[in-house]
């Protein structure tokens, strides 16, 4: 059962709405060595691109966003 419990805390974390230069910060601090890092001007970017999946103004979260800007970020930037 504490596992569930900590599960489920992670997963409301990931949830939580947060401005682009913390998003930055742990997109950065969390991806693989080696893989293309982001920076405000493509987050921006992906932003203008993808501006069905920001309901929340600004703001970004783990769960919504990290995946689509991963599987985004190497095809933008040329790296495949």
């Amino acid at each position: 059962m504490l596992k569930r419990r900590k599960e489920k805390q992670y997963l409301d974390v990931s949830e939580i709405q947060i401005p682009l230069s913390e998003f930055l910060e742990s997109y950065n601090g969390n991806i693989p060595v080696g893989f293309p890092r982001a920076s405000t001007a493509t987050l921006k970017e992906f932003q203008g691109t993808h501006a069905t999946l920001f309901k929340h103004g600004n703001m970004w979260s783990v769960a919504q966003h990290r995946k689509r800007v991963i599987d985004w970020l190497p095809s933008h930037l040329g790296v495949l």
